[in-house]
């Protein structure tokens, strides 16, 4: 019941139990030596494996603890690829080469230096399923299983990101020649005199100006910024800041670029309607919003799950002052 609760992440029953009796807390199983925080790992539960935090040395002897089948500590079992309805908490297979290069750090933190060292002989299974041994001449340390683990997950991430940047370049290129071509094009024409705009004078011609500006620096901004993202050499240290911040940097710079691209469309109708009829331009400016409205809603899940596996992900691991006993 007890390694149950660990696996399903119920942090409020196993509060319960360890403060009725303290001792559970460093309950081992004898047939593999693993402990709630290895359950915990085992199954990416966060706020389980945060409570390890709170017993102050004992942890230590959490991270000495193995397998004696496959002397796989608990660094192993970070190391190990998450079961699918683990990884299918974030999408997107970069944003869950993230998280699962993040369990690896975070558990990284809690152990000595030798235990990144220790060769385990096959993959254990503490729910109870078949123990998974290796061959005797192909042990492998927590890095080396993370990595042969993680090797389809990572050119999946590869190309996902690829795949994103490119569609995501292709809209800023096109924002970019727009607005390009009309910072050459003003409004109404220029003077025939001197050549300046006839409407300069005019507080929509301004703002015209400054949010086609804007549009211009952000879409180019956003087109260096995915070109980065695909010339990456996309290490798997790259999968965990890197890689998922340019990827957020590049939609909010694109985002922001394309409402500057409305704006500056909508003021084109403000100036040339300016003392005719006010309410053309209104209604205009109002359809101008739905584009922005459907970035929102097609990329909105996209930019929460790069905050929360990027940003928010590594408050998940903090020690939350929680009283065990």
């Amino acid at each position: 019941m007890l390694f149950a609760a660990a696996a399903a992440g119920n942090v409020e029953f196993l509060l319960i139990i360890f403060r009725q009796d303290p001792q559970l807390v460093m309950h081992i199983a004898k047939d593999n030596k693993a402990s709630i925080f290895h359950i915990a790992v085992q199954n990416r539960q966060e706020s389980v494996f945060s409570l390890i935090y709170e017993i102050g040395g004992l942890k230590d002897l959490i991270a000495f603890t193995k397998d004696d089948k496959t002397d796989c500590n608990i660094l192993h079992l970070a190391g190990m690829l998450a079961a699918p309805h683990h990884l299918s908490r974030v999408s997107g297979a970069a944003l869950q080469m993230q998280r699962e290069l993040l369990w690896f750090k975070e558990v990284e933190k809690i152990v000595y230096s030798y235990h990144t060292r220790v060769h385990c002989k096959g993959l254990p299974n503490l729910t109870g399923g078949e123990t998974k041994l290796f061959d005797p001449a192909d042990t492998l340390t927590p890095r080396q299983l993370f990595s042969r683990q993680h090797e389809q997950l990572r050119k999946d991430g590869e190309e996902w990101m690829k795949s994103t940047a490119n569609s995501c370049m292709v809209v800023a290129t096109l924002i970019t020649t727009v607005v390009f071509a009309a910072a050459f094009t003003f409004p109404g024409g220029n003077n025939d005199k001197d050549g300046t705009p006839i409407f300069r004078q005019n507080q929509a011609f301004t703002v015209f100006i400054i949010s086609d500006v804007a549009a211009l620096v952000l879409s180019t901004t956003s087109i260096l910024t995915f070109l980065s993202i695909l010339t990456s050499r996309y290490a798997e240290e790259d999968f965990l800041m890197s890689l998922p911040g340019k990827l957020l940097f590049g939609l909010l710079t694109l985002f922001v670029s394309i409402a500057c691209m409305a704006v500056a469309f909508s003021m084109t109708f403000f100036i040339a309607y300016d003392k005719t009829n006010a309410k053309l331009p209104l209604a205009i400016a109002a359809v101008t919003v739905i584009p922005i409205g459907c970035f929102c809603v097609f990329h909105l899940r996209l930019i929460v799950d790069i905050l929360r596996s990027a940003y928010w992900s590594y408050f998940s691991f903090r020690k939350r002052n929680i009283k065990l006993f």
